[in-house]
């Protein structure tokens, strides 16, 4: 077996909010946004979610749990308690992810320094590179990696997050970025495009924009 290091388990859960929901009266929208947000509070104690926001910048869901965990058994434990909830019967799940976290195979050579542990932003889309990639020498791949690295050492305003799902989910990279500035994100994916190793992406939709906040205030945006 090859020595690579593995780290935890990423799951990416957006949701959707059918709109029967704020059909209820003003006191049921309010205590069962109050249940399902008190669950994933004590859920946090326990490990790792972040909760995020998608009101605003994106139609087709409402919000992300970000979960991380040792074990993907954590993930099915989560979903059964929140699928308990009254909330959560108004809940679809659109979009969701299931990869981990890995040392990756290319050197880069260090990386940008860390500039905080909290950003505002949080862009998230599943990859999948074409076949041809993975046909090319390593020492080859390794050269064009380079450039994408020099690239992006130039946003050091920009932490990337690459989770492998290889086998785990249908894409082959999960790949997300953190920032305060959206628009220092896109002058980088601007840059990444002039590359030559993004000829070899097949996919990288659909893309979610998204504004880390606490779940109570995440659902009180939904009504």
């Amino acid at each position: 077996m090859p020595d690579i290091e593995y780290d935890d388990f990423v799951k990416f859960s957006f949701f959707k909010l059918d709109r029967s929901w704020r059909s209820l009266s003003a006191e049921e929208r309010r205590n069962s946004r109050e249940e399902f947000s008190a669950v994933v509070e004590e859920l946090s104690s326990e490990g790792a979610i972040r909760t995020y926001s998608t009101v605003g910048t994106r139609s087709d869901v409402d919000f992300l749990l970000l979960q991380n965990s040792p074990s993907v058994e954590t993930f099915h434990q989560i979903a059964s308690r929140l699928n308990s909830t009254h909330f959560a019967s108004y809940l679809d799940q659109p979009h969701s992810y299931l990869s981990v976290r890995r040392k990756t195979r290319y050197k880069h050579g260090g990386g940008s320094p860390e500039l905080k542990e909290e950003f505002r932003y949080f862009i998230i889309y599943p990859m999948v590179k074409t076949r041809a990639w993975y046909g090319k020498p390593m020492e080859e791949r390794q050269k064009m990696m380079n450039d994408h690295f020099r690239v992006g050492h130039k946003y050091p305003m920009v932490k990337i997050n690459t989770t492998y799902a290889f086998g785990l989910d249908d894409p082959e990279f999960v790949v997300a970025f953190e920032m305060d500035d959206p628009s220092d994100f896109v002058s980088l994916v601007m840059d990444l495009r002039e590359v030559p190793a993004a000829q070899f992406t097949l996919s990288e939709t659909p893309i979610f924009t998204t504004i880390r906040m606490p779940i109570d205030e995440a659902l009180a945006a939904l009504g």
